[in-house]
């Protein structure tokens, strides 16, 4: 869904201002929910933007080009370590906490193969 536009949101931020109703009412009049009404105030309030905060985030992995290094030292050496063992490892050696399901997609991703012992 995309974000209130900024001039809707002066609108709603100037009818706040001349008290031309509650917060409720305001969310009847401009057809948008109560819930957004109340944290675009509350973050006008706390900030004095009115702005819309940036969505998503940054997903690129963690594991740059020295941890890739150690990742693959780790697998070659051990291929039948765990993902939980990698993860503590790396935490231990590089201090990065990853995720195990980060790990599988770098492990993929350099086609690094796991082979269990039976």
């Amino acid at each position: 869904m995309a974000a209130y536009s900024i001039d809707l949101r002066k609108k709603i931020l100037s009818a706040w201002q001349n008290q031309e109703g509650t917060q409720r009412e305001l969310a009847e009049r401009f057809k948008v929910s109560l819930s957004f009404i109340r944290d675009f105030l509350r973050r006008y309030r706390e900030t004095g933007e009115i702005t819309a905060r940036s969505q998503g985030g940054d997903r690129r992995s963690k594991l740059k080009d020295k941890e890739q290094e150690l990742l693959k030292i780790m697998v070659t050496e051990q291929n039948d370590l765990y993902l939980r063992e990698i993860q503590a490892a790396i935490k231990e050696r590089a201090c990065i906490e990853v995720s195990i399901s980060s790990l599988s997609r770098t492990l993929n991703r350099l086609k690094l193969n796991r082979k269990k012992k039976l």
